[in-house]
């Protein structure tokens, strides 16, 4: 199974994602979850980006923050919404929202 998952929150606990089991797994970033892709704490990126290969970022939730496409870790494709749909219907055979 090939799934993508949307990560809406920054404080998320990795947990959930440990136990999900996929052939491609794919994140998404979007809402507050942008932060993931874009904030270091303690000069560390999210322990998110180590997941997977496939990362993705929603560039009008990053620019809503007030933060650039520039800003986020050169590991996550920025993306807007008709590239999620791309996704969704063509790299992807589930979704799931976190």
């Amino acid at each position: 199974m090939k799934l993508a998952v949307f990560v809406s929150d920054f404080k998320l606990a990795s947990d959930t994602l440990d136990r999900l089991k996929a052939d491609k797994l794919g994140i998404i970033f979007v809402a507050n979850g942008v932060y993931h892709a874009t904030t270091k704490e303690n000069g560390k990126a999210s322990h998110l980006l180590e997941k997977t290969p496939n990362l993705y970022a929603m560039s009008e939730d990053i620019q809503t923050r007030g933060m650039k496409d520039a800003d986020v870790d050169k590991r996550v494709r920025v993306v807007n919404y008709g590239d999620v749909v791309d996704l969704i219907f063509n790299e992807y055979d589930k979704t799931a929202w976190l």
